[in-house]
């Protein structure tokens, strides 16, 4: 079973090029980086909207131009502790069609390549215009999953962002 699996993987990569490898990591990467920030609203989030809320809370004025900055900065800093990777995330999500092309590229430099070399062996020009099709396909679905999981997040992200500042009030 595994070992099917194996030769799978290795004859796909092989029949899209070495450009897969990239697209394989830099998505593993996308979807490490995804699952540590869903960790992280699963364990560390009330702990980080904890800390920030008892630090306005002990403060005994709330309406002051200074307790303002200070409310600004801890939202500032909560906000990019909620947001963490995900910049890098989105990044990874537009990375992942754009390898798509180079694959393309670079399988049809094979393909006029086998036409330079063979005369348009009918052939040779078919490898190389599965090697150009398969990782624009693979970048494709690659980034099509991380949209997926970018939006979900986004929006998380978003929510509790607006919440906490909600929660810090100016009441005194």
């Amino acid at each position: 079973m595994i070992g099917e699996a194996y030769l799978a993987i290795t004859t796909f990569i092989d029949q899209g090029g070495n450009v897969l490898y990239l697209i394989a990591g830099l998505t593993f990467l996308m979807w490490t980086m995804l699952f540590e920030r869903f960790w992280y609203f699963q364990s560390e989030h009330k702990v980080v909207i904890r800390d920030a809320t008892e630090k306005w809370e002990a403060r005994p004025e709330r309406r002051s131009w200074t307790a303002d900055q200070i409310r600004d900065a801890l939202i500032s800093d909560a906000a990019d502790k909620i947001t963490g990777s995900l910049p890098l995330i989105l990044t990874c999500v537009a990375l992942c069609p754009l390898l798509g092309l180079l694959g393309t590229v670079t399988g049809m430099i094979s393909v006029f390549d086998a036409m330079a070399t063979q005369g348009g062996n009918a052939r040779s020009m078919a490898a190389g215009v599965s090697q150009a099709t398969i990782p624009t396909m693979a970048g494709m679905i690659a980034a099509l999953s991380g949209v997926m999981g970018s939006t979900v997040l986004k929006r998380k992200v978003d929510f509790e962002v607006e919440l906490f500042e909600d929660h810090l009030t100016k009441d005194h």
